[in-house]
């Protein structure tokens, strides 16, 4: 009875690990794309103001929206399989998107400080990332 439970615990651990190493590694997959997708919105922000410039920049946005949407499913699963150090690092790296979000639409409203805002977010989106690694490195480690 006991080595049974004794199993049963090491096996419920065994899958709480991977389910974590999962989410974590989703987080992780989906904040690449979303960083790949600001690079391609920096890059359309630096074109001449054009109609076609507003209508690629309005199509980077939907964009935008749809892949914030997975960074915050991802974020919530985390969120969800714990530990408390390696979700809080994840909500603090889903929030680092919003300043992203906010330049973007300054731009499109002719904000001209849209552009500079949009590049300042770059350094703590990537900050947050490490220390989002960091707390799941750890969290994993523990486990």
């Amino acid at each position: 009875m006991i080595q049974a439970e004794t199993a049963a615990r090491s096996q419920r651990a065994e899958r709480l690990r991977e389910s974590r190493r999962t989410a974590y590694l989703d987080l992780i997959e989906q904040t690449h794309r979303m960083g790949e997708l600001f690079w391609e919105i920096s890059t359309v922000l630096r074109l001449p103001h054009s109609e076609a410039r507003t209508s690629t920049l309005g199509e980077l946005r939907d964009r935008e929206v749809a892949e914030y949407a997975k960074i915050r499913r991802c974020a919530r699963v985390v969120e969800l399989e714990g530990p408390h150090s390696a979700a809080t690092a994840a909500l603090a790296l889903q929030k680092t998107t919003r300043p992203f979000y906010a330049a973007l639409s300054a731009d499109l409203t002719g904000d001209p400080g849209g552009q500079d805002a949009f590049d300042d977010a770059y350094r703590p989106f990537w900050r947050a990332l490490e220390e989002f690694v960091d707390a799941a490195r750890d969290a994993h480690q523990s486990d």
